[in-house]
Parts: C-alpha cells; sequence; structure tokens
C-alpha cells in the first residue's frame, strides 16, 4: 500500500509540474488564461430595444473586436417584455450575460440579489471617469456600491410653445420662476383658451417638490417613505388637483381619449407646454413640427430638486468569468467617440464631456437644444436619490391611482395623504 501511493504522488506532482515553463520560472503558474492577450476571451452582452438599437449596438460590437482581436462578443438582445423575461432565468440560475442593460426599476431587485458586480475597482483604471460630474457616476450607486455605470443622463422639465406663450400675453418664463408664476401663466392661458399643460405624472413631480424640501420620496433604506409631514403632500396635491378644478389643465377623461403624441394638446395648439424628460423633447418635436423650447423647473429650491436621472446602466454579472475584460468593454460603450457617433444619444445625453462636444457637429438643432439643456442642468442639480427601492411600482401605482381621484374631486386631499401613507409605508416595510 505504501510503495501504491508513493507510485500516485509521483504522477500527482509531475502532473502539477508540467504547467511550468521549459526554463524554470514559474511566476505565471495559477494565472487565469483569460489574462494573455493572446487568448480568445467570449463575452456576452445582453440589451433591450428596437430594431435601430440592436442595429447600431452590433456595429458598435464589431468596431471593438476589431481593436481587440482576442474578443468575441456574443449578443442577446429583445424587446422590452421579452427582455426582462429571458433575464430572470439567467439570473436565478446564476447564468446572466457578462454585460447586461439594467434598468432603474429592476436594478434595486438584481444588485440586492448580488447578481451584480460592484464596478469601483474598476473605475479609474479599465473604466475612465475622468470627463464625468460625480452626479452622473452616482445615479449607479446602491449601498456604496456601483452596480451600475450610467449609458446617459435625462433631465425634467416643461417643454412648451413659444408662441403661444406670447399669445397668452407672456413675453418669456422667468429664469428662476416659481410655483406661484406657473400658476399665473395657467390664469392667463385660460383666459385665452388654452390649458397651461396636461397635468404632472404623480410620483416624479411630488418627488421633485420633496427634494426642493430636503425630502425625498422613499427613506434611504427604501423601508418607508422618504418625509415625516403630510403637509408636503397636502399643499402639493392641493394645487395639483387645483389645477384641473380650475381648468388650468385637462380633465382625466380628457386625457383618456388621447391616443397618442399626435393627439397631445400641445401638438394640437391646445396647450402652452408639457412636463417630461429631455430625451422626449425631440420626438415632440418632430410632431409638433414647429420651434419649441424647454425650461427648467419652478422652485424656490430648484436646484435641489432638479437631479439628473440615469436612462439606463451597464451593469457586469457577479458571474462574469471575465470581470476586467467586461469593464473595458463597458469604457468603450460610454467613452469611446466613434462608438457614441453610432449611439447619438440614443441610450440618453452621454456623461463624457468630451464625448457631448465631439457629438454636437453631428446632431440635429433640436437635438443640440436637449444636450445644451442637459449640460446647463449638470451645473444646477443635486445628486440622485438612486434607484428606487423594491415595491416602488406598488407605491407608484398607488400614487397614480390616488391622484386621479383627487383630480375627479372623488378624495379630499388631506384623506389621500393619510390613506397614501399607510398604504406606501405597508408595501415599503417588506424591505
Amino acid at each position: 500500500m505504501v510503495l501504491f501511493l508513493s507510485a500516485i504522488m509521483v504522477f500527482v506532482l509531475a502532473a502539477c509540474s508540467g504547467g511550468e515553463s521549459t526554463n524554470g520560472d514559474s511566476k505565471d503558474a495559477g494565472k487565469d488564461k483569460g489574462a494573455s492577450k493572446d487568448d480568445k476571451i467570449t463575452l456576452r452582452i445582453a440589451w433591450w430595444g428596437s430594431e435601430p438599437r440592436h442595429d447600431y449596438t452590433a456595429e458598435i460590437l464589431k468596431l471593438y473586436e476589431e481593436k481587440n482581436p482576442n474578443v468575441k462578443i456574443e449578443a442577446e438582445y429583445a424587446s422590452w417584455d421579452d427582455y426582462w423575461k429571458k433575464l430572470a432565468p439567467s439570473a436565478a440560475a446564476n447564468e446572466l450575460p457578462d454585460i447586461v442593460q439594467m434598468d432603474l426599476s429592476y436594478f434595486s431587485q438584481y444588485a440586492g440579489n448580488n447578481q451584480l458586480e460592484d464596478l469601483t475597482p474598476y473605475v479609474g483604471k479599465e473604466i475612465d471617469t475622468s470627463n464625468y460630474n460625480e452626479n452622473i457616476i452616482s445615479g449607479g450607486m446602491l449601498d456604496d456600491k456601483l452596480y451600475g455605470f450610467n449609458t446617459g443622463v435625462n433631465v425634467v422639465g416643461f417643454h412648451y410653445d413659444p408662441a403661444l406663450l406670447k399669445k397668452v400675453g407672456v413675453e418669456s418664463i422667468k429664469e428662476d420662476w416659481t410655483w406661484d408664476d406657473y400658476q399665473e401663466i395657467a390664469k392667463k392661458a385660460k383666459d385665452a383658451g388654452l390649458y397651461i399643460d396636461t397635468g404632472m405624472k404623480a410620483d416624479v413631480f411630488f418627488n421633485y417638490y420633496l427634494r426642493t424640501l430636503g425630502k425625498s420620496l422613499y427613506s434611504k433604506d427604501g423601508t418607508t417613505l422618504g418625509y415625516d409631514d403630510d403637509q408636503m403632500f397636502i399643499d402639493f396635491f392641493t394645487m395639483h388637483s387645483g389645477m384641473v378644478e380650475k381648468e388650468y389643465t385637462p380633465t382625466p377623461d380628457f386625457l383618456a381619449q388621447l391616443k397618442g403624441i399626435e393627439d397631445d394638446p400641445v401638438v394640437t395648439e391646445d396647450a402652452i407646454g408639457i412636463w417630461q424628460w429631455s430625451n422626449q423633447f425631440v420626438g415632440l418635436q418632430q410632431v409638433a413640427d414647429r420651434p419649441l423650447e424647454m425650461h427648467t423647473m419652478p422652485g424656490p429650491g430648484t436646484k435641489e430638486g432638479l437631479y439628473l436621472k440615469p436612462s439606463m446602466f451597464w451593469s457586469m454579472a457577479s458571474n462574469s468569468k471575465h470581470k476586467e475584460e467586461a469593464a473595458k468593454l463597458i469604457d468603450f460603450l460610454v467613452n469611446d467617440i466613434e462608438a457614441n457617433k453610432l449611439t447619438l444619444g440614443d441610450r440618453g445625453i452621454p456623461g463624457s464631456s468630451v464625448v457631448k462636444e465631439e457629438l454636437k457637429p453631428l446632431l440635429s438643432p433640436e437635438q443640440v437644444q436637449v444636450f445644451d439643456f442637459v449640460e446647463a442642468a449638470e451645473e444646477n442639480s443635486s445628486a440622485f436619490d438612486g434607484p428606487d427601492p423594491v415595491g416602488a411600482g406598488q407605491v407608484i401605482e398607488l400614487l397614480d391611482n390616488l391622484s386621479e381621484q383627487m383630480n375627479y374631486g372623488q378624495l379630499k386631499v388631506e384623506d389621500a395623504a393619510k390613506e397614501f401613507r399607510q398604504q406606501a409605508d405597508g408595501i415599503l416595510s417588506q424591505n
């Protein structure tokens, strides 16, 4: 038995030493095979989107393969609904693609399940952030870890027809306008037979209002609402529902009949403007087919309330076997000039100041308006609150329903404030 075991050990030791170089230098022994520039590496990447996004992303990945011959990229893409249906089982099996396009609504779920890698160790190394505003990078932070790199940002604001504004007797909107200024313009619009706008989406604009007061819709740990005083709810939604009651904005019934952007009162010249995200401006401009302008949010507290919203993220799967190479591809997607010339801001206004300047000569006048608007917001905004907590979808649906009831006059604002707190905190407490 001793002789037999001795013989086995000889073979084992021989096998272990077989990987060493012939000159006896073993300093590279045990290194990951992917570390060599000559070794072939396969990276998987997944995203959702339309056919144009699929086409230009495929061109970008081909460009990366040409510059990095040792890397082969396997692309997986689908429509929005199909994408998440496919991603969920891959995550459950710990087989996510190396890089995944991640949305705010799913970000906390995947990061919380330890399915996304912290990108912090790669920032400043594989991923260059030297031309980025800190507020752009921090958009992908959760619990002090960077689980996603911002593909681009959007900013909310008032998009309006300057000719219609003048028609109601207002030459221009003041740079530092307030909610009182907003309601004064609304009254003049009504007197001229126009709406001021088509209303505000409850969660987006209530959260903005809370931020102007130093609060937010959700607590930092996502287990409760982020404000304690229900008077904040009462003040905002008294104004919000009052706009409908005074006929400054359309009724829910009117809005329900709109079939698409072609029917929007701004397009049909029945309303001065619309509250929406910066990435929606170009589409509105094209359909309206006349000059439109963009203006920042009312104050006081505009800078504190305004934030750069990540349109989406590039995230790295924690199960990736080639993390450094995956980080290099993320850097290429967000920083390479030629790659971004193909994207042209489709995934949000690029975060890199260098990329933005390189793209401007290629943009339409409307796209330049958006780039300039977002660039100005970078210097006049505050840090993003972070991705919505798990359960936020239910909270938003609840708030939308309550807002509609208030707009119909079926629910008092004070009662809605109490109901919202009770139900929202019940949903969030499960976190």
